[in-house]
């Protein structure tokens, strides 16, 4: 499985994420939204987005290892986030994102919404891409183009 990530040199060069990627590969991971639970599909961290973060990013791992995916193999997230300011809630997201994903930079998109479940704050779900050939041994590109 291939993934290229391209950040064209006439859209700004994000620091936390890819502006495209590019997908090859044979099968296709889609994950559901991962919420702030623990296995027995309590909430973690009421109030805390922090460990609710932790939380959701920990679940989508787990998600993606079910599946035989990694975290490099991930082209696409969609981070939900309960009344999103920008300058207040980045941060606590990119720590935990950071922790999963690592250098990889899959394409995301951060949408601010009124409400999720009661009490919960955020919830991430992602596309994932691996050939099942090669499962194991993710190549990854990154490139500007312009």
């Amino acid at each position: 499985m291939t993934l290229e990530c391209i950040n064209p040199k006439d859209l700004p060069t994000p620091q936390t994420y890819t502006q495209v990627v590019v997908a090859t590969g044979s099968k296709m991971v889609f994950v559901s939204g991962q919420e702030p639970e623990d296995v027995h599909g309590k909430l973690v961290g009421r109030g805390d987005s922090a460990a609710q973060a932790r939380q959701v990013f920990g679940n989508l791992g787990r998600a993606l290892a079910a599946a035989g995916a990694r975290p490099q193999h991930v082209s696409k997230i969609t981070i939900y986030v309960v009344n999103y300011k920008r300058d207040e809630c980045l941060p606590i997201i990119e720590e935990s994102r950071i922790a999963l994903f690592g250098d990889h930079k899959p394409a995301d998109v951060v949408v601010g919404v009124a409400t999720l479940s009661p009490d919960y704050l955020i919830e991430v779900d992602a596309i994932a891409v691996i050939d099942h050939t090669t499962e194991n041994y993710a190549s990854i590109s990154n490139r500007s183009i312009g």
